[in-house]
C-alpha cells in the first residue's frame, strides 16, 4: 500500500465518521475505487484507536459498515489480528523506553514474534502514529517521536523474519516520527532522522528502485540542511558518504552526471574522515570513491583507474587480512575489478594480478560462509579468465564459464536478479567467444543467456545495461548458425535500431558511433530488402558513426569504417 493511497483510506474514513446518518452509502459509491481489502484493514485499525480513545460510538459505527463491506466483497483474511499487532508493538516501544533501547533485549522480544512482523505491521505502526499525532501534545509528541525512531533503528538490522518486511516497518517507523517531530523542535533528531530514512530507502527492497533511490536522495539532502560540516562535521560527513552510495546506485537522471554527485560527496567525506581520527570511516569512503571512480565516465579513463586503485590500496592500509578479512577480501575482489579495467601497464600483467586479487578474496569469501560475497566474486574471476591473454585461450574460456556457473548456483533470478542477470550477461560472452564444444550449439547457449539477463535488464529500469546486453545479443544474432539467416539479419537489424533509442549522441556518443558501425556491418550483410537499398543504408551508417570516430583520437574504429566503406564501393563497381 503507498502512501497516497493511504491517506485516501483515512480521509475517506473520516468522512464517513462525520458525516450525516444514512449518506454513508453515497460517501462509499463515490468514492468506490477506494472500497477494497486495503480500505477493510485500514477500518479494523482505526476502529483499534477509537476503542483506545474511548470512543465506542465511532468504533461501533466504523465496525458494523466494515464488516458490511467484508460481507460484500466477500473477504477473509488469515492475518494475525491487528489488535494483537498494535499491542506488541506497545510492548516494543516500551521495553525500548525501559532498557535505553538495548539490542540485544529488543532483539530477543522480535524473535519471539516474527509472526507479528508481516506485511502488515508496518501499516499498524503508520495508521497508530498518525491518530496518536491528533492527540498528544507537542512534548508527547517528540518523546514519541525518539522512541519509535529507536524502534526503527533497531528493526532496519534486524536479521529475523523477513528482511522487506523488516524494512517497511522502519520506513513507516521513520516517517511516523518525523510527523510528531517538527525541524524546530529538535533540529539535530529530525537531521538523523531523515538520514536513517534515506539509508532505509536506499536499501527497500519494495516499491520501484528509481524512486526509492530518489527518495532516499531527497532524505540525505534534508539532513543536510541541519548537519553541515561546521555544526555537525561527523554527521556530516556519515551524511555525504551515504549519499555518494545513493547517487553511485541512482537510476534516474544522466549517469555520468550521478557519479560526479558520488565522487563529489566521498571526496567531501573525505576532508572529514582522516586516517588517524576515523580509520574505519576512512577506508569505508576510499572502497566507496574507489568504486565511483571505476565506473567513472567522464575525465580521463586511465587516471581514473589509477585513482581508483590508489583508492582500494589505501584502503587495505586499515583493512588488513587479520583484523578485518571480510573487508578485505571484499576491498580484493573490487581491487582485482579494476586491474581488469587498467589502461597503464601491461595488460597481460594487470589481468594476471585481477586473478590473484580474485583468488585471494576467495580465500575468505567461501560459498559456505559468504555465499553472495564468493559468487560475486566467481563472477569477476570468471571475467578475468575471459580476457586473459597467459595460458591456453580455449582453457581460459573453460575456467571463465566454470566460474560463471559457480556464480549462478547462488544468484537466483528472485533472491538476486541484478546479479543473476549480470552473470547471464557475462556467461553468454564466454559462450559466444567459446573454442571447445560445438560452435552452433555455444551460440545457442549465449543466446539464452543473453535473453535471460534482459529478463531483467529491462529498458524501463536498467537501460544502459539493457542497451548493452542488447547489443551483444544482436552480434551473437549475426553470426548465428541455427535458424534462418536472413531472419536472424532482421533482428538484429532490429535490436540495434532499438539500441539507438538509448545510446544517443548526446549521451554515450562512442556507444552511439559503436552501434551505428554494427548496424552497418548488419545491413552490408542483409539479405532482406533491395541489395543497393541496403548498400546505401550501411554507407550512411558508417558516415554516421565517422561523426564520432576520428583518425587521430580513434585510429582503428576510423580505419575499420574506412575498409568497410571501400568494400561497398568495391561491390558495386563489380556488380
Amino acid at each position: 500500500m503507498n502512501e497516497q493511497r493511504r491517506d485516501a483510506y483515512l480521509t475517506l474514513i473520516n468522512a464517513l465518521l462525520a458525516c450525516p446518518s444514512g449518506e454513508e452509502g453515497k460517501i462509499l459509491q463515490d468514492n468506490a475505487e477506494l472500497v477494497d481489502a486495503g480500505l477493510l484493514e485500514t477500518m479494523v485499525r482505526v476502529v483499534l484507536v477509537l476503542t483506545e480513545r474511548g470512543d465506542e460510538q465511532g468504533a461501533q459505527f466504523l465496525t458494523e459498515i466494515a464488516s458490511q463491506l467484508g460481507t460484500m466483497l466477500g473477504l477473509t483474511s488469515s492475518r494475525p489480528n491487528p489488535d494483537v499487532q498494535l499491542d506488541f508493538l506497545k510492548q516494543v516501544l516500551k521495553t525500548i523506553l525501559e532498557t535505553q533501547a538495548n539490542a540485544q533485549v529488543i532483539d530477543a522480544l522480535l524473535q519471539k514474534n516474527l509472526h507479528l512482523l508481516d506485511e502488515n505491521f508496518a501499516q499498524v505502526l503508520y495508521d497508530w502514529g498518525q491518530l496518536m499525532r491528533a492527540e498528544l501534545k507537542a512534548e508527547q509528541a517528540q518523546n514519541l517521536a525518539l522512541v519509535i525512531g529507536e524502534f526503527s533503528n533497531l528493526i532496519e538490522p534486524f536479521s529475523g523474519g523477513n528482511e522487506a518486511n523488516n524494512l517497511e516497518i522502519a520506513i513507516a517507523g521513520y516517517q511516523v516520527a518525523l510527523t510528531l517531530l517538527t525541524r524546530d523542535q529538535n533540529p539535530e533528531t529530525w537531521a538523523t532522522l531523515h538520514h536513517n530514512l534515506g539509508t532505509a530507502y536506499r536499501n527497500r527492497i519494495r516499491g520501484e528502485r528509481a524512486e526509492n533511490i530518489e527518495r532516499a536522495i531527497a532524505s540525505y539532502q534534508a539532513a543536510l540542511e541541519i548537519s553541515t560540516r561546521e555544526a555537525f562535521p561527523t554527521d556530516w560527513a556519515s551524511t555525504q558518504n551515504n549519499l555518494g552510495l545513493a547517487y553511485s546506485s541512482r537510476i534516474r537522471g544522466e549517469l555520468a552526471e550521478n557519479i560526479e554527485w558520488a565522487i563529489a560527496s566521498f571526496e567531501a567525506a573525505l576532508q572529514v574522515y582522516s586516517r588517524d581520527g576515523f580509520p574505519r570511516q576512512w577506508a569505508r569512503t576510499h572502497y566507496n570513491l574507489g568504486n565511483a571512480l571505476v565506473n567513472r565516465i567522464q575525465e580521463e579513463k586511465a587516471e581514473n583507474i589509477e585513482q581508483a586503485i590508489a583508492c582500494f590500496e589505501a584502503a587495505l592500509q586499515v583493512y588488513t587480512r587479520d583484523a578485518f578479512p571480510t573487508n578485505w577480501a571484499d576491498t580484493q575482489n573490487n581491487l582485482g575489478t579494476a586491474y581488469l579495467y587498467r589502461i597503464q601497464g601491461e595488460t597481460a600483467e594487470n589481468i594476471e594480478r585481477a586473478i590473484a586479487c580474485f583468488q585471494a578474496a576467495l580465500e575468505i569469501c567461501t560459498r559456505q560462509e559468504y555465499p553472495s560475497d564468493w559468487a560475486d566474486t566467481q563472477n569477476n574471476l570468471g571475467t578475468a579468465y575471459g580476457d586473459r591473454i597467459r595460458g591456453d585461450e580455449a582453457e581460459n574460456l573453460e575456467k571463465a564459464i566454470a566460474s560463471y556457473h559457480a556464480a549462478l548456483e547462488v544468484y537466483s533470478r528472485d533472491t538476486f536478479p541484478q546479479q543473476w542477470a549480470m552473470t547471464h550477461n557475462n556467461l553468454a560472452t564466454a559462450y559466444s567467444h567459446r573454442i571447445k564444444g560445438e560452435v552452433a550449439e555455444n551460440l545457442e547457449k549465449a543466446i539464452a543467456s543473453y535473453e535471460a539477463a534482459l529478463q531483467v535488464y529491462t529498458r524501463e529500469d536498467f537501460p544502459n545495461y539493457w542497451a548493452s546486453t542488447q547489443t551483444n545479443l544482436a552480434a551473437v544474432c549475426l553470426k548465428r548458425i541455427w535458424g534462418e539467416k536472413a531472419e536472424n539479419i532482421e533482428r538484429a537489424i532490429a535490436i540495434y535500431q532499438e539500441v539507438l533509442e538509448v545510446y544517443t549522441f548526446e549521451a554515450f556518443p562512442l556507444n552511439w558511433a559503436e552501434t551505428h558501425h554494427h548496424l552497418g556491418n548488419a545491413y552490408s550483410q542483409r539479405i532482406c530488402g533491395e541489395k543497393e537499398q541496403n548498400r546505401t543504408k550501411a554507407i550512411a551508417c558508417y558516415k554516421t558513426a565517422l561523426d564520432a570516430y576520428n583518425p587521430d583520437d580513434f585510429p582503428d574504429q576510423w580505419a575499420d569504417l574506412q575498409i568497410n566503406l571501400a568494400a561497398i564501393e568495391r561491390e558495386r563497381m563489380e556488380g
